[in-house]
């Protein structure tokens, strides 16, 4: 077995998976009982603190991001064609995921195995944010679920309550973010293979020659 003598950048040095888009890879930056919220930094690959949480928002599933993935011009022109809305660009990060699970895993900083069943299609100030739902693989609850239809609707309505308001302060209505549509499992699969390809025109080249 080949040794990695060295922790290898989250973003970059980790492999989306043989059997991506129907399993990804997954890095977790936040779970449900985190009061501040984390976020990869870019530069170094650590996990830093991005904010303390303003409310009482609550996250219902793991959260992270897709590694070697991007959301550029090919996210931007799906999100834009299947909207109906005038998007201005990808928002310049990794494919972000939120991952169900009946289990408690109580820190972030992990890599996990995770079957893509649906997402949101998120607008944000006009830049195409998309979220994708997956369940985490061999999971007892939500393990077998193959499309977002077949999870309990409550739980997808937390989910979207939470994107929907957890940058909000009260009494100030949020205007800059929504949700145009819960897609399922085949949208999710094109959503994760235009972020990689946005990722290869963006990152690929560089990283071959060290840049």
């Amino acid at each position: 077995m080949k040794v990695q003598l060295y922790k290898p950048h989250p973003w970059h040095g980790i492999a989306i998976g043989e059997d991506c888009p129907k399993i990804v890879t997954a890095y977790i930056e936040m779970v449900p009982n985190d009061t501040v919220k984390y976020e990869i930094d870019k530069l170094s690959g650590y996990r830093k603190v991005d904010r303390p949480q303003k409310f009482s928002n609550y996250l219902p599933a793991l959260y992270g991001f897709v590694p070697q993935t991007f959301c550029d011009e090919e996210v931007r022109a799906y999100s834009e064609l299947m909207s109906g809305k005038k998007v201005s660009k990808g928002d310049g990060d990794p494919l972000d995921i939120c991952v169900l699970t009946e289990r408690n895993i109580t820190s972030g900083d992990i890599i996990l195995e995770a079957i893509p069943i649906g997402g949101f299609r998120m607008i944000d100030k006009n830049e195409a944010d998309d979220k994708i739902i997956a369940v985490l693989k061999q999971d007892e609850i939500y393990g077998n679920l193959k499309d977002v239809s077949e999870c309990p609707a409550t739980l997808i309505d937390r989910l979207k309550h939470y994107f929907l308001t957890y940058k909000n302060i009260p009494s100030h209505a949020n205007k800059a973010v929504e949700i145009t549509q819960t897609y399922g499992a085949a949208e999710a699969h094109e959503v994760i293979l235009r972020s990689m390809k946005d990722y290869n025109n963006k990152y690929k080249s560089h990283l071959e020659i060290g840049v």
